[in-house]
């Protein structure tokens, strides 16, 4: 409830509008995200659109969202622009009490004539984000980095013997098998 109200620019108030379709535009940056005390993005421009269709006895509200965040990369910490692009579609229905518990309904309580989206764009945009983050420059090579350096140089060497020759350390071992069948 503490986070709904530093947010109220994400109220939709429903109760005035007519029936059928109606946008609603939002610019999400990293602001946005410091109110729910997430700081795993370093920046943040992101375009939401909500699109409520209110219809006599529910509505249907559809988010869309496009833009980047700035990220650091899991393997070198460089940051990068991290393109997202992400929906959800969410049922708002009345009933006793408010309830949103289910991730795909929203239960108002009757008499209300506004609710707060703010949850569920923060929701949508984070859950957007690859758990794996990997600079791009990574993939195509042109990243030049202290840490991507070292991580090359401590990478496990591959060992190549002449005519395809079993390592001899394995010798060893296959001894420990032969022992075993006798």
């Amino acid at each position: 409830m503490e986070k709904e109200m530093r947010h109220k620019e994400f109220e939709i108030p429903f109760s005035g509008l007519k029936l059928g379709k109606h946008q609603f535009d939002f610019q999400i940056e990293k602001a946005f995200f410091d109110s729910y005390q997430y700081d795993e993005f370093n920046d943040a421009d992101i375009q939401v659109t909500a699109v409520l269709n209110k219809m006599s006895t529910m509505m249907e509200l559809a988010l869309s969202a496009k833009g980047t965040v700035n990220l650091a990369c899991d393997l070198t910490s460089e940051p990068y622009d991290q393109p997202i692009e992400s929906d959800l579609e969410l049922v708002i229905k009345f009933g006793e009490a408010f309830n949103d518990e289910d991730d795909e309904i929203l239960v108002l309580a009757e008499g209300s004539h506004q609710f707060n989206i703010a949850q569920y764009i923060y929701e949508m945009l984070v859950l957007s984000v690859p758990t794996k983050r990997v600079h791009p420059g990574i993939k195509d090579g042109t990243l030049d980095s202290e840490i991507l350096k070292r991580l090359e140089e401590l990478q496990p060497k591959e060992i190549k013997n002449e005519e395809n020759e079993i390592d001899p350390r394995w010798d060893a071992l296959k001894s420990l098998l032969i022992d075993k069948k006798k």
